[in-house]
């Protein structure tokens, strides 16, 4: 199964995770990051990159967190590629902060 970005990229936008991956299947808009489903490889290389643990895979996703997997599906092919580290939203660390990490 693919990966997923969760709700725990909003208001951050890292792109750390999107160094790693090796076959660029992250997408962005001004917000957030988004998985494309049908380019991932499904490596998990990204889940460690995260900052903020917004990444899961779709087995391990929370309950709660279910819509992003239709949500990363639909938007990820509409949006730019994103493959090289690029600054964080200026919420960002306050975000961090916000979720415990």
């Amino acid at each position: 199964m693919p990966y997923v970005v969760t709700a725990n990229c909003e208001r951050c936008r890292f792109t750390d995770c999107a160094t790693t991956c090796p076959v660029a299947c992250f997408h962005g808009d001004a917000e957030r990051l988004y998985i494309d489903p049908n380019t991932c490889i499904e490596c998990g290389a990204c889940v460690e990159a995260c900052p903020v643990r917004a990444i899961y895979d779709i087995v391990d996703l929370p309950d709660d967190q279910t819509d992003w997997i239709h949500i990363n599906a639909e938007r990820a092919p509409q949006l730019p590629t994103v493959d090289r580290k690029q600054p964080p939203l200026s919420t960002a660390l306050t975000r961090k902060s916000e979720l415990g990490l």
